[in-house]
C-alpha cells in the first residue's frame, strides 16, 4: 500500500507562481494505492474523509468494510476483481465477510455514513451480496461489475440519495439491483431521497431491479434482459405506502428465464415491469418486448394486487411501447382505484381496452 498526493500539488504550484501561496498540506486529499497481494481493508482503515483507495489490477480475496464518510474505493476497471477469501471466515473476519458480502458501506442506527463511492471494479462469487450499503447517504456505485453472487449483485437498505449508474449486474441469485427499506422487520415505506438507478445493464438475474417498500426512487434508462422478471416495484399493507416512484425509458426485453417459487413469491417467468401494492408510481416511455410466461406476474407491464392483499392506487402507465408480451402487453389484475393506462403503443391487454 502506497500513499500519494492527488493533483492538488499541480494546483498549489500554479498558485505559488501567481503569488497567491500554496495550498496547505492538510487540505490535500490522499490516494492510497493497493497492489496485488496487499490488503484493501488496511488501506480503507488508513483512509480519512475525502481520500481515495485506488486498487490496481489483480484479484483480491477479501471482504471490505467502509464506515468513514467520503471515502472513494476505486479499481482500474474490470481487471480489479474482489472475490471471497480463500479460507472460511472466522473470528477475525469483519462484518461484511460474515454477511457473505464483498464490499459493504455501513452506517449505524443513529448515523448514516455519507458520500462514499465504489467504482470501477468487479465483485464476484460472494454467497450473498456483491456491494451492499446500509444506513448510507449519497452512496454512489458506478462502473461496477457484480457477477454470480448468491443473492443480490448491488443492494441498499435504509438509505437515502443513492446513485447506481452504469453498472453491470449479471447472474445473481435474486436481484441484480435491490433497494429496500429493511428486510428484517415489517415497516412502512422509507423515503429514499431521490435514489437513482440509471444506465445499468441487468441480465440473467432472478429479477433485474427490485424496489421494495420505498418512496422517491427513479429507475431510468436501464437495459434489462434475460431475467425471470425485469422490474419489480413492491409494497404491502404497511404505512406509509410504497410509491411516488418513476420507472422510465428502460429497455425491458425477453425476461423469460424460469425461476421456481419461493416462500414469498410464486414461480417467476416472463415478467417485464410489475407494480404490486404501490401508489402514485409512473411507468412511462419504456420499451417492453418479448416477456412471456405463465406466472401470475407474466406480461409486459403488470399491475397486481399484492400477495398480502394491498391494492395499488393512482398509478399511471403511459407512453410505453410494448410488443410480443404474453399473456398480454398490459395486464391489470389489481382492484385499486385511480390506476390509468394512456397513450401506450400495444396490441393486447387483459382486460381488453387498456391499449
Amino acid at each position: 500500500m502506497k500513499r500519494c498526493h492527488l493533483a492538488y500539488i499541480a494546483c498549489g504550484a500554479a498558485l505559488v507562481s501567481a503569488g497567491v501561496g500554496a495550498v496547505p498540506a492538510a487540505a490535500a486529499h490522499q490516494t492510497l494505492v493497493v497492489r496485488p497481494g496487499e490488503s484493501i481493508q488496511k488501506a480503507v482503515d488508513a483512509a480519512r474523509a475525502g481520500d481515495t483507495v485506488l486498487v490496481l489490477a489483480g484479484t483480491y480475496h477479501e471482504s471490505v468494510l467502509i464506515g468513514t464518510n467520503r471515502i472513494t474505493l476505486r479499481g482500474v476497471g474490470a481487471r480489479t476483481v474482489v472475490r471471497p477469501a480463500a479460507v472460511k471466515t472466522g473470528k477475525g473476519a469483519n462484518g461484511c465477510a460474515k454477511n457473505g458480502a464483498g464490499i459493504c458501506v455501513l452506517g449505524t442506527k443513529t448515523r448514516n455514513v455519507k458520500g462514499v463511492t465504489v467504482a470501477d471494479l468487479t465483485v464476484t462469487g460472494f454467497t450473498r451480496i456483491g456491494v451492499f450499503g446500509m444506513a448510507t447517504d449519497r452512496m454512489t456505485v458506478r462502473h461496477v461489475r457484480a457477477l454470480d453472487n448468491g443473492t443480490w449483485g448491488i443492494a441498499q437498505e435504509r438509505s437515502t440519495g443513492g446513485v447506481f449508474r452504469e453498472n453491470v449486474a449479471e447472474r445473481n441469485g435474486d436481484a441484480g439491483i435491490f433497494l429496500a427499506n429493511t428486510i428484517k422487520e415489517e415497516a412502512g415505506a422509507y423515503d429514499a431521497g431521490r435514489t437513482l438507478v440509471e444506465h445499468n445493464r441487468l441480465n440473467g438475474n432472478r429479477i433485474g431491479v427490485t424496489v421494495r417498500r420505498l418512496r422517491n426512487v427513479n429507475v431510468v434508462d436501464n437495459g434489462i434482459r434475460g431475467n425471470c422478471a425485469g422490474v419489480f416495484v413492491v409494497g404491502d399493507e404497511n404505512t406509509p405506502k410504497a410509491g411516488h416512484l418513476t420507472v422510465a425509458r428502460n429497455r425491458v426485453l425477453e425476461n423469460n428465464k424460469f425461476c421456481p417459487k419461493t416462500p414469498r413469491l410464486p414461480v417467476l417467468q416472463g415478467s417485464g415491469i410489475v407494480l404490486t401494492g404501490v401508489e402514485r408510481t409512473r411507468v412511462t416511455g419504456n420499451h417492453v418486448r418479448g416477456n412471456a410466461g405463465k406466472s401470475p406476474f407474466s406480461g409486459g407491464i403488470v399491475l397486481f394486487k399484492s400477495m398480502v392483499g394491498a391494492t395499488g392506487e393512482n398509478n399511471r402507465v403511459d407512453g410505453n411501447t410494448l410488443s410480443a408480451n404474453a399473456p398480454a402487453d398490459l395486464v391489470n389484475t389489481d382492484t385499486g382505484k385511480g390506476n390509468s393506462f394512456t397513450r401506450n403503443s400495444c396490441r393486447a391487454s387483459k382486460p381488453a381496452g387498456l391499449c
